[in-house]
């Protein structure tokens, strides 16, 4: 569907000028060729060619404009030619002539004359062939280049013109000439990248190659004078769309990377919980991380549970199972042996996300807690926690945790990615599962068979059912018995937090088996490509769709090799099955009483859906031809092979399905039910009965050819046989060809920052012009977008997630172009490094969005059968492949001949395997829909006759079995291989014995082989005679094959070892082309070796491919014979090819050796070191004796070398060390490749730089005066300027800043700076308030950078989101020029703020000020560039890397380390070094360095401190110490073991005496103690400590901020800094120092000055140089040539590492090293650094009396409420030290009396804020442990009971350090105190030593709000432990300092103590009167009772009268 225009001719002009036209339709505009000095006609004949996605309406218009061209000014409007497209769009064809209007609209002179064509989407008009189109001669078309150069600015698609305005460069002739000067010499494959193809005969007066300033001048005549900032450049190397492209790029790497098996490390540090809901809780947490479980220890009866424990998960599985790990973490209430306790709240994340976290960690964040059992209820508290993951090779840098007094700002800090909103609802996942098909069977037929049998049924062998997994629950479908399309219609429902931590949800068809089930196939849903974050964004949405599942190859084995492929892990080598599937997301109002509140899974029926939901069936037509089949492996090249291809289960001969997919019948309904019979293809490549085709799905067998020893070839010659497939499939091409466009931009995208990075790395010019082209290529290719995506709209089966993610894209892309546009206008020089990351960040994005998630048509599998069997397949995207219409939907292989290497299935390709090529094809493929198919052969090489079955001969669209090509062209190859560099070291000797083997189409040749190095230089040519190729030769130019060159290691037995593989395009020459410049003779370039995914170095080569004539091989050019005879028939380079040489000279400083290993079990003992570098080299003098001395006697060497004059060519440098034995023999020990020499040239400086001594003087001034803003005013300094430096930042500032962030009460601030405000006594300040006070320097410094970092980012942001207001301003401008240079000063000039000596004036004399040392947060190598000033270190490598090279890291192959130097230069010694004072010819360039002869040193060790420790015991902790190893000094300190501490605090320094060289490594390691058994080691670090004792940055012996002779900061060097000064200024030739009057020292020519005064201990004051001196030092760097950063007084940050953990920090360590020379004065003795310790403190808490506590009881018999109130306190854990007062009884109205004290007496460490506890952690334990925790008292109010367990009424927890002050009185104590701490005024105990107040006790009620529950009056007083024996107190109320007793109402009588008292008050006061009445009745009754009893008797006896 296009529009295509030709312009012939437009007449009528006048004048003489130069003309261009411009075409423009639907806003898309091209330009033709600028046609010089015509007069009155201008003959353009150029055609344009307009892709349209949408029918062409008949009101739109095209518009012609003409212009006179100018170079200088802009182009001048002749006029314009408008037409209306009516009668174009009814005719399809026209031909105009007519006049031009001019800008009045009246008619002018001029007319044009071109005609017209447009082809509308139906093909309704009648379909015409280009043929045509050529009636004039001169018109180009597709086929030729010249178009090739104009589509570089435009999106890949377009065919022809480019859309450049006229103020750009817009005439191909500079692009093309840019072209020419860009071939690179370093080219990634040189592959889709055509070269500029004839245009030899079109523009003559072009220069062949122009130089950069030619470019200049042109774009600047072009450009219409733009200046050369907004230039911009397409592409350098040519375009991958090339006009006649009829291949496509291969892939270079081989070896499949998914489903490898790493390494992974989960660690987690659970450190507190916060707001647990629930009373008097015991809580535990349990961390999970996938199956694996571990739990904390657990804390009794506190809602916030300090933990601070580390956990451990160590994983060995491919990445893919990995990142799907839930990490869950769940709080468990009162769990012990007997019970599983209950679950309070969890939270759970999956490994993927923290992975995809920057630096792969969460630090320090609040977990949120849910409980998954009851969704309406809010969240269950807080879980503090670390959470990193590792892989192999990452190292987590863990932010600097000194003294964390970080602000508990909980919601500011929770536990979630960013973008995620901290309240996340619960949501409901429904995944729908509705049928599958195309099922492979899942048995054997053999037991099928019994059953028919016995049963007489026959059945589908599978029973399959889905199951569905997702956030770490299952669910599963019913099964489906016995079916290959079973029918489900269900859904499977998760209820889980929205939006959900988990990334994808994994959907598995299963087989159900009686033994056990097994996957039939898995695919993943990734939830980000499902839904949209955004403002405008959407839930998650899928289908319903089919997804296709592929896995291993489908015929049942029992055992199944690939069966890991099933379950979605590596890439499936064959269709498996499809799923009909769809998912919807709900989020639950949890208002909702009806709302079924559990997460349990659930699965129900879901209504089916219709037949054509996911999309009309269609009939696809897939053809594919095998133009080439070679480089089989020999392993199978003895039997008969073919090929198959499938699609789906359509092809598939051998396994296909065992029943046909059932045709749906077509929406026509024709009935036709076709017979099976179509789909098993019957074997007679024939047309079944009604004409239909019948498909041909593999190549006839054939028996391969040899090609050499290791391949084979298929002899297909000038027969290339053919396949042609016929299948169903829903019609959803929009979704790929959305995918597609956005691909082919993301290409050239891709392509375009290569070049970019390539001409960075090259070094050409203007790299930012090509940027700046990059961007806008991608904004038109994204507006391209819009255009095109938007069209289909109504589609009846477009699904939501379709319509979503058009939009989405829609916007993204929309938003895109904008940003490309402005970010293009900010690219210059530069911003270039920043603004290329923005653009690697589109780059990502573009390829995330083309990712369809909703698959369509399968993949294309090519398999290779030899006898019936798989060996070897490749996989080919359907979407790569399928045709359109329109050229920016195709696929980017479709119609094209594409380049596959047949890899091995499963794990079988990984490893060598996966190296070797199985086969390599060339393949050409096309699929569309069968009724667009009359073009499928459009693509392949021309000329052929097709030969199809007998039944399709007289069809023209009947597609050909195979094709017969006719023309035939024949070729010479000339390969040039030059050299390789930087191999792979094969041989065990470190080195390799190199050939390459170079195959071109079906033949193959060697060059020599070369012994015993990784960089031969073959210079050797290869001619291939007689190549025969197949097709036109025009296309043979532009589209040559691909040559594959492999190198081989020889060796003398067995075959020859695989070293790597790469691919070249050779340049092309026809028998009627010149052999001359600019094509020929071609550069050598570099092509990247790979070897598995790994590159394993580059070779030098060129390739030209030359056709021989009819005149046979006399015309072409001439070889030169063979002009060294010493190397035989070889033929070398020849001259206009190899490169230019001139001679250099190389010096090498042979220093020594160290560290030798042994060699095959002996020591070595007479080492040597051989240099070799282009075939030359030098030996170093032989050390006689290794163990006692391993430095060389002769120092400097050097030799003669030609090197080519571009650097970038030159080869690299070989050293390698042999040891010497007897007889002559030696054998090598190891090598070491230097790659670049680049760094070691030597350049002379510049004549102008050197007049420094003739300068003024430069003040550089100490004095703090104005405080001046950080960073601001860093003077440059110029050698001849008077500037004054002011030097960074007043401390005054620093102090405000200080104070600033302690905001109310020290709210911030550590223990140091707290030091600072109390105390201004020195003698309380100790190394740890330096060390403390020195690490909140450095979090500040980080804050500051990071929020400079953040600005500067947050302003691109902006600048780039304007896209319209791009213009800044010039004022905006410069100020991001300043920000920009501050940044890069930032490091060095914050290394500087940390030293300032700021003399003491006299307003701060109160203010205490602390000297700081420098805190490294990583190793000081790595800050000083390794010490490599003068002297570099070169690892040496033992020979061959196993086989598994992927686990035998860099580290385990070294073998030793030689340390010396190297400096390469042109031949004269430059004059400037020769001809200096002192010059010492045996030196050479080495002048002044020291000698190499043995010294003895003192090594002091300082360990500070190690940080997060990998645990090594079962309880997940560690009992570390130190073990020091230098030369033969071995310290373990054992027997000072910190017990259970992953953070120890070693504070120890060791003194050990070594001699340089022999003792120079030294090696710290922490170890693990043990009780039994030998002790583990945690991790080690080494230090080199010779390249520190010998550096120029002096890093024996830090330099100290201030110089001071007493106190806790003096001065530790045995040399004053008067005479290090001295020292350095001798040393570096400088003149200097000249200490002259007031306070000034000159050196060079700059001035410091200084105070002149210090105080001794005694403070008297004594005149001094040394402060002055040590302002010198400390700017060293700024002094001229000598000067360089001398190493500061500091403390380094080594990482631990454990070599049976490679690349996984094991925890780090804080130390520093100091050297003192043994014959120089001797050092004073060590800083004391050992550890604080705690200070003994006592706390004595009163509780006097509590009011409003909540009454519980309930009275036995009034029914009144009560309450029996005691209180219990706390400080460091119930268990050790709860205090209960007596219990108040019976308290009616919540008030208590108590009087009681509570004395804890504690150990607390100031500088961290913890109070420090040690006890056993069990019975079983052999040592305490010593445990940290905050300082919080608890205090509780209970209610006690006699029988029962006391009931919790309430609590407080008071942080010592921070807390609200009391209230005054009951009544204004509230809730608020707890709840607003923010607000209040906070206070610290141990500031205020005395505190007396109210305080409000809580407690959570039903609905978990937070209420009072009682208040309490209580009083703290801490003492220190000398105050509290000088004024003891009782505990209670006892003796001494007795408290009174309370005054408690009768009624809380204790009854049972005072049963009197008791009854005394019942009777009396309540019951009195019931009392009185109940007796009388009593004796009442009592004297009826005796008259009733006495009467008888009395009567009897007055009856009687007794």
């Amino acid at each position: 569907m296009a529009l295509v225009l030709q312009l012939r001719s437009v007449s009528g002009l006048r004048g003489k000028g130069d003309r261009i036209a411009k075409a423009a339709f639907r806003g898309l505009s091209f330009y033709t060729r600028v046609l010089e000095n015509c007069e009155d006609e201008a003959k353009f004949d150029e055609t344009f060619r307009w892709p349209v996605a949408t029918n062409i309406d008949g009101n739109e218009i095209l518009e012609i404009q003409v212009f006179n061209y100018s170079k200088v000014f802009t182009n001048r409007l002749i006029g314009t030619f408008r037409m209306v497209l009516q009668k174009v769009v009814a005719e399809g064809q026209l031909e105009v002539t007519d006049t031009l209007i001019d800008d009045n609209n009246s008619a002018i002179q001029t007319s044009i004359s071109i005609e017209i064509r447009y082809q509308a989407l139906d093909g309704t008009v009648g379909t015409w062939n280009d043929k045509e189109f050529l009636e004039t001669p001169s018109v180009h078309l597709e086929g030729d280049g010249r178009y090739s150069l104009e589509t570089d600015s435009l999106l890949s698609g377009h065919r022809h013109g480019s859309d450049v305005s006229p103020g750009k460069s817009n005439q191909q002739s500079t692009e093309r000439s840019f072209r020419r000067a860009g071939k690179g010499v370093f080219s990634a494959m040189k592959l889709g990248k055509t070269r500029p193809s004839k245009d030899e005969h079109r523009k003559q007066d072009d220069p062949a190659v122009l130089e950069t300033e030619d470019l200049d001048r042109k774009a600047m005549r072009y450009g219409a004078g733009l200046e050369p900032d907004t230039i911009s450049l397409a592409s350098v190397t040519a375009v991958t769309t090339n006009v006649s492209n009829k291949r496509s790029k291969p892939d270079i790497r081989m070896e499949p990377s998914a489903g490898r098996p790493m390494d992974y490390q989960v660690s987690i540090t659970v450190i507190e919980a916060r707001q647990l809901v629930g009373l008097n809780m015991d809580p535990v947490v349990c961390v999970e991380v996938g199956e694996e479980k571990k739990y904390t220890s657990m804390k009794e009866s506190t809602n916030c549970p300090y933990y601070n424990e580390y956990f451990v998960f160590d994983f060995h599985v491919p990445p893919d199972v990995m990142f799907d790990k839930i990490i869950k973490l769940s709080v468990i209430h009162s769990k012990n042996l007997l019970r599983s306790g209950t679950l309070v709240g969890s939270f759970k994340m999956d490994v993927g996300t923290v992975y995809t976290q920057p630096e792969h960690q969460f630090y320090h964040k609040w977990a949120i807690l849910s409980d998954p059992e009851d969704l309406t209820a809010g969240l269950k508290g807080y879980l503090k926690c670390d959470i990193a993951v590792v892989g192999k090779g990452d190292n987590i840098k863990t932010p600097h945790k000194a003294n964390e007094t970080e602000e508990d700002d909980i919601e500011g800090n929770l536990l979630l990615p960013d973008g995620v909103p901290p309240e996340r609802q619960w949501a409901r996942f429904y995944i729908k599962i509705y049928r599958a098909e195309g099922l492979p069977r899942m048995n054997t037929s053999i037991m099928a068979n019994v059953k028919k049998a016995l049963i007489g049924e026959n059945k589908d062998l599978v029973d399959p059912y889905v199951q569905v997994a997702f956030a770490g629950q299952k669910g599963k479908t019913s099964i489906q018995k016995s079916s290959y399309e079973p029918l489900w219609n269900e859904q499977i429902i998760f209820t889980e937090m929205f939006p959900p931590l988990c990334k994808r949800i994994k959907i598995q068809i299963r087989d159900s088996d009686k033994v056990n089930d097994v996957a039939i196939g898995t695919h993943f849903i990734d939830l980000r490509k499902i839904s949209n974050e955004g403002d405008k964004g959407f839930l998650p949405t899928f289908g319903p769709a089919w997804v296709n599942m592929y896995g291993s190859t489908r015929n049942y084995t029992l055992m199944d090799e690939h069966q890991e492929l099933n379950e979605g892990l590596g890439e499936g080598v064959s269709f498996r099955a499809r799923l009909l599937l769809g998912l919807a997301v709900e989020i639950l109002d949890t208002t909702n009483p009806e709302i079924n509140s559990s997460t349990e899974v659930q699965v129900e029926q879901a209504t089916a859906v219709a037949d054509n939901c996911s999309g009309k069936m269609e009939e696809f037509f897939l053809f594919g031809a095998f133009l080439e089949a070679t480089m089989i492996d020999r392993k199978i090249g003895d039997k008969p092979i073919n090929f198959e291809v499938t699609i789906g289960n359509y092809g598939n001969q051998v396994d296909g399905s065992s029943k046909p997919l059932l045709r749906r019948k077509k929406e026509g309904g024709d009935g036709d039910e076709e017979e099976s019979e179509l789909l098993q293809n019957s074997s007679d490549d024939e047309v079944g009965e009604d004409g239909e085709l019948v498909s041909v799905s593999s190549s006839p067998p054939m028996k391969p050819l040899v090609t050499d020893r290791n391949y084979f070839y298929l002899p297909y010659l000038e027969k290339k046989p053919c396949i042609y497939i016929r299948s169903w499939w829903q019609d959803q091409r929009r979704r790929l060809y959305n995918a597609n466009i956005m691909d082919k931009i993301a290409d050239k995208l891709e392509e375009g920052l290569n070049d970019v990075q390539e001409m960075i790395k090259t070094e050409k010019p203007h790299p930012e012009r090509r940027l700046r082209g990059v961007l806008e290529e991608l904004s038109s290719g994204c507006l391209r977008f819009l255009t095109l995506a938007d069209k289909d709209q109504h589609h009846s089966s477009r699904t939501r997630l379709d319509r979503e993610r058009l939009k989405s894209c829609m916007r993204e892309l929309e938003n895109m172009a904008q940003q490309a546009t402005t970010l293009r206008s900010q690219v210059k020089r530069n911003t270039m490094k920043d603004k290329l990351k923005l653009v690697q960040n589109f780059l990502q994005k573009l390829r995330f969005l083309a990712d369809e998630p909703q698959h369509t048509i399968p993949d294309v599998f090519i398999w290779m059968m030899s006898n019936n069997k798989r060996i070897a397949y490749a996989r080919i995207p359907s979407k790569d492949i399928l045709y359109s219409i329109v050229d920016e939907e195709m696929g980017k292989d479709c119609a094209k001949v594409k380049t596959v290497f047949l890899k091995l299935p499963g794990k079988r390709g990984f490893g060598p395997a996966g190296w070797t090529v199985q086969a390599k094809m060339e393949i050409y493929l096309w699929l569309g829909l069968n009724k667009q198919r009359k073009d499928f052969l459009s693509g392949l090489p021309c000329g052929f006759e097709e030969k199809k079955t007998p039944r399709g001969q007289n069809l023209p669209s009947f597609p050909p079995i195979s094709l017969l090509y006719t023309k035939k062209q024949v070729f010479q190859l000339r390969a040039h291989m030059y050299q390789a560099r930087s191999l792979f070291a094969a041989d065990s000797s470190g080195l390799s014995d190199p050939f390459a083997r170079v195959f071109f189409i079906s033949q193959s040749q060697c060059t020599e082989v070369l012994n015993e190095t990784l960089c031969p230089t073959w210079d050797q040519l290869l001619v291939f005679d007689n190549v025969e190729l197949y097709g036109e030769a025009h296309e043979m130019r532009d589209d040559p094959p691909i040559i594959v060159i492999e190198i081989y290691d020889q060796d003398t037995v067995g075959k020859a070892d695989f070293m790597g593989r790469t691919f070249a395009k050779p340049v092309v020459k026809m028998s009627d082309e010149e052999y001359c410049p600019p094509r020929f003779p071609p550069q050598l370039e570099y092509y990247q070796i790979y070897r598995g995914n790994a590159t394993a170095g580059d070779l030098l080569a060129a390739f030209e491919l030359l056709q021989i004539g009819p005149g046979g091989k006399s015309d072409l050019p001439p070889i030169d014979g063979p002009t060294d005879m010493d190397r035989g028939p070889i033929l070398p380079v020849p001259l206009g090819i190899r490169p230019v040489l001139s001679r250099y000279r190389v010096e090498i400083l042979f220093w020594g050796l160290r560290d030798l290993k042994r060699v095959n079990l002996a020591q070595v003992d007479r080492p040597r070191v051989d240099i070799e570098c282009a075939g030359k080299g030098v030996q170093s003098a032989l050390i006689q004796n290794y163990k006692k001395n391993p430095n060389f006697s002769t120092l400097v060497k050097w030799f003669e070398v030609d090197l080519p004059e571009n650097e970038l060519l030159h080869p690299p440098l070989n050293i390698r060390v042999v040891d010497c034995r007897a007889f002559g023999r030696y054998t090598l020990v190891g090598s070491h490749t230097v790659s670049s020499l680049r760094k070691f040239i030597y350049r002379p400086p510049d004549k102008k730089a050197q007049q420094w001594n003739m300068a003024g003087e430069i003040v550089v001034n100490m004095e703090p005066e104005v405080p001046i803003k950080k960073m601001d005013t860093m003077v440059k300094l110029e050698a001849n300027s008077d500037a004054v430096v002011k030097v960074d930042v007043t401390e005054e500032e620093k102090e405000k800043k200080k104070k600033k962030k302690k905001g109310g009460g020290g709210a911030g601030g550590g223990g140091g700076e707290e030091v600072e405000e109390e105390e201004p006594d020195e003698s309380m300040l100790d190394w740890w308030s330096k060390y403390f006070a020195s690490i909140e320097t450095m979090k500040e410094q980080l804050r500051q950078q990071e929020a400079a970092a953040a600005e500067a980012e947050e302003k691109e942001e902006m600048e780039i989101g304007e896209g319209s207001k791009a213009q800044v301003k010039n004022k905006d401008k410069d100020k991001d020029k300043d920000k920009d240079k501050d940044k890069s000063k930032a490091p060095k000039d914050d290394k500087k703020k940390k030293q300032q000596p700021v003399p003491e004036l006299p307003e701060k004399k109160n203010k205490q000020k602390i000297d700081e040392l420098k805190v490294f947060n990583k190793e000081l190598e790595s800050e000083f560039d390794n010490f490599e000033d003068w002297l570099h270190t070169f690892n040496l490598l033992r020979g061959k890397i196993g086989d598994n090279d992927d686990n035998a890291t860099e580290e385990e192959r070294i073998v030793g380390r030689f340390k010396g130097s190297m400096c390469v230069y042109k031949v004269p010694l430059p004059d400037d070094i020769s001809k200096e004072a002192g010059y010492d010819p045996t030196f050479g360039m080495f002048q002044g360095i020291p000698s190499n002869d043995p010294i003895n040193v003192l090594v002091r060790v300082y360990i500070v401190r190690a940080t997060d420790l990998h645990p090594a015991d079962i309880n997940g902790k560690a009992d570390p110490y130190i073990a020091i190893k230098l030369g033969k000094t071995d310290i373990k300190d054992k027997e000072n073991y910190i017990s259970k501490q992953l953070n120890p605090v070693f504070g120890k320094s060791f003194d050990i005496e070594a001699t340089f060289p022999m003792e120079s490594m030294l090696t710290v390691a922490v170890y693990d103690w043990d009780l039994v058994g030998t002790d583990d080691l945690i991790g080690e670090t080494k230090i080199d400590l010779e390249n520190r004792f010998y550096s120029k940055h002096r890093a024996t012996c830090g330099v100290s901020q201030t110089y001071s002779i007493h106190g806790y900061n003096t001065w530790r060097d045995p040399m004053k800094p008067s005479q290090i000064l001295s020292k350095l200024c001798k040393e570096g030739k400088v003149d200097g120092p000249h200490f002259g009057p007031g306070g000034r020292v000159k050196v060079a020519n700059r001035v410091f000055t200084g105070p002149t005064e210090i105080e001794d201990e005694n403070g008297q004051k004594k005149p001094t140089d040394e402060h002055l001196a040590l302002a010198v030092l400390r700017h060293w760097e700024d002094i001229p040539r000598a000067g360089c950063r001398l190493v500061p007084e500091h403390v380094e940050t080594r990482p631990l590492l454990n070599p049976d953990k490679p690349g996984i920090e094991q925890g780090r360590l804080e130390m520093w090293v100091d050297m003192f020379p043994m014959d120089m004065p001797a050092p004073g003795p060590a800083i004391d650094i050992s550890p604080r310790k705690p200070k003994k403190y006592e706390l004595r808490v009163i509780v006097w009396n509590t009011d409003e506590v909540i009454l519980e009881d309930d009275d036995y018999f009034t029914g009144e409420k009560s309450s029996d109130i005691f209180v219990r306190g706390w400080l460091k854990g119930q268990q050790e030290d709860k205090q209960d007062t007596d219990v108040h009884y019976h308290s009616l109205t919540g008030e208590g009396n108590f009087n009681w004290r509570y004395i804890f007496p504690f150990d607390y460490l100031m500088a961290e804020e913890k109070i420090v506890i040690s006890k056993k952690e069990s019975m079983f334990s052999w040592d305490e442990t010593e445990y940290k925790i905050p300082a919080r008292l608890t205090l509780q109010v209970w209610d006690a009971d006699h029988f029962s367990a006391d009931d919790f009424l309430g609590a407080i927890e008071l942080d010592l350090n921070r807390f609200p002050r009391g209230a005054k009185t009951s009544k204004q104590c509230s809730l608020e105190m707890v709840t607003n701490e923010a607000e209040l005024p906070m206070i610290s105990i141990f500031k205020q030593k005395r505190v007396k107040g109210w305080w409000p006790f809580v407690a959570r009620d039903e609905n978990d709000e937070l209420e009072v529950t009682g208040k309490v009056e209580a009083e703290l007083h801490l003492l220190t432990a000398e105050e509290a024996e000088k004024s003891p107190a009782g505990l209670a109320r006892n003796e001494p300092d007795p408290l009174e007793k309370p005054n408690r109402p009768d009624t809380s009588f204790i009854w049972f103590l005072n049963p009197l008292k008791s009854i005394k008050y019942l009777i009396c006061t309540r019951y009195k009167w019931l009392i009185i009445k109940i007796v009388l009745a009593l004796l009442l009754l009592i004297m009826v009772a005796l008259f009733l009893y006495s009467m008888p008797g009395y009567m009897v006896k007055k009856l009687l009268g007794a």
